[in-house]
């Protein structure tokens, strides 16, 4: 139980937490306030408690109530935007409303930025005008510094991203961000308003196409190599599940092409080059001649990207996806594998036998990832990575019931970590979602008693389908 509880909300969400507690007390008052706690408690044992006394007193800041707030309840909150611009284009009130959860109803201080966007006309790129930074508690709280200054092309709740909550613009400030991602000159600012749109898309308020489109768009100029990386996943995500079900194959080779043209045209040598090619070879289908063109020209030298260096890892990876393509056999990977046979190319290769689009291919891997103790964790990782990349279509359909039949098994033969890896790895995620949906719950409903880690596991995966299904489902109303 303790080993599932440290997860993403674990580690990002408490850096947004200590983010926005600095931000709540003062930057100067912080420090100050830190200093007083470590002098006072030096050579000692010191608690929670005593570090919010001492920054209590350096700022005067009650801090009980928003460690209550922020350190003892769960959720995060929604801010919207709402603006009334007045007749001669200046703003005639802006409020912050903020929401939360119904399972989570709990509305918190924060104290945030709010920017003010406009475009540069000798640059033409996008520079914040204004910043007004303020207290939000409770439902509404209206900016009053903002009243009478002109309208601006965009409003950025949230600006330089001082607290942790979810962002909804105004319409008109949605309809420029999206537009204009690309163009906005700072990479925190972009990073948060793409952030924005994409928990919007994941959370059936913009269509996943359109997202897909600007962030394409967006990432023919991103140089900021985390957000570059976050942003082709969340483009595999949307195409491959968001996006309704029949225009998922002709979005994700629409993707792929422009995915590969961003390679094409990227600087020699970049990071951007390398993320890019990585990501294009996750588009791979059968059958696809313009794919096979490429990835084989990659590994005979007659496709070459200045820059570009084929080393082991990259070449593997260009294999395991046409492996996924079935134009990479058994043979032709245990020849790959006898020209340099290491513990790290064994695991490649796993990975590629277990990538294979067959049915034949995924009864193995299945059966292995489960029933081999004598792989390593590693290898099983590798198996487990290769049955899940390409498991989809007809090859799917039947792990719905074979993996909710397995899962009890995993959990008291497996230890905790390979269980994990097991559990999460081989859902069967390309499979339908009202299929996964409905095995879910009637698993947990026959599974009251099992491990609360367990069942916090199965739920994670069964919420992510649910999220998914009502996405589709809100993309299929827009057509």
């Amino acid at each position: 139980d303790t080993s599932v509880n440290f997860d993403g909300i674990t580690y990002a969400k408490g850096a947004s937490v200590l983010k926005q507690l600095v931000a709540y007390v003062g930057r100067e008052k912080f420090f100050e306030g830190i200093h007083n706690y470590l002098s006072k408690h030096a050579y000692s044992n010191a608690t929670l408690a005593d570090l919010l006394h001492e920054l209590e007193l350096t700022s005067g800041r009650d801090l009980k109530a928003w460690s209550a707030q922020w350190l003892e309840k769960a959720g995060i909150n929604t801010i919207s935007t709402e603006v009334e611009e007045a007749g001669d284009g200046t703003i005639a009130s802006l409020r912050l409303r903020q929401s939360a959860p119904a399972e989570h109803p709990v509305l918190r201080a924060h104290r945030l930025a709010v920017g003010f966007y406009n475009v540069d006309e000798a640059t033409g790129e996008i520079k914040r005008t204004k910043r007004i930074e303020l207290d939000v508690d409770g439902e509404v709280t209206e900016v009053v510094e903002a009243r009478g200054e002109k309208m601006p092309a965009l409003i950025l709740v949230n600006d330089d991203d001082l607290t942790y909550t979810k962002l909804r613009f105004d319409e008109k400030s949605l309809e420029f961000a999206a537009e204009n991602l690309y163009r906005f000159k700072d990479s925190l600012t972009r990073s948060l308003i793409w952030l924005a749109l994409w928990d919007m898309t994941r959370d059936a308020e913009f269509p996943a196409e359109r997202f897909v489109e600007l962030s394409l768009k967006a990432l023919a100029t991103e140089r900021e190599s985390t957000t570059f990386r976050y942003a082709l996943g969340q483009v595999k995500v949307t195409a491959s599940h968001y996006v309704v079900s029949e225009r998922q194959a002709e979005v994700a080779k629409h993707v792929a092409h422009e995915l590969w043209q961003l390679a094409l045209a990227a600087s020699a040598g970049s990071d951007e080059q390398f993320q890019l090619v990585k990501a294009y070879l996750g588009y791979g289908e059968v059958g696809d001649a313009e794919f096979l063109r490429v990835a084989n020209g990659l590994l005979d030298g007659s496709v070459r990207l200045e820059g570009l260096e084929i080393d082991n890892d990259l070449r593997w990876s260009i294999l395991i996806a046409l492996a996924g393509v079935n134009a990479l056999d058994e043979a032709g990977i245990d020849a790959e594998l006898a020209k340099r046979d290491t513990t790290e190319n064994r695991e490649y290769a796993y990975q590629a036998r277990a990538a294979r689009s067959t049915a034949e291919a995924k009864d193995w891997a299945f059966e292995q990832a489960l029933r081999n103790l004598d792989l390593t964790n590693m290898q099983m990782g590798a198996v487990v990575a290769g049955f899940a990349s390409t498991a989809k279509g007809d090859l799917v359909k039947p792990y719905v019931e074979r993996y909710f039949a397995e899962v009890e098994w995993i959990w008291k033969n497996r230890t905790f970590h390979m269980a994990e890896a097991l559990i999460e790895g081989l859902y069967p995620v390309y499979a339908p979602v009202e299929e996964l949906v409905k095995h879910g719950e009637k698993w947990l409903e026959a599974h009251a008693d099992a491990d609360q880690a367990l069942r916090r596991m199965v739920l994670g995966s069964l919420d992510s389908s649910r999220r998914t299904l009502k996405v589709q489902h809100y993309n299929a109303s827009l057509r």
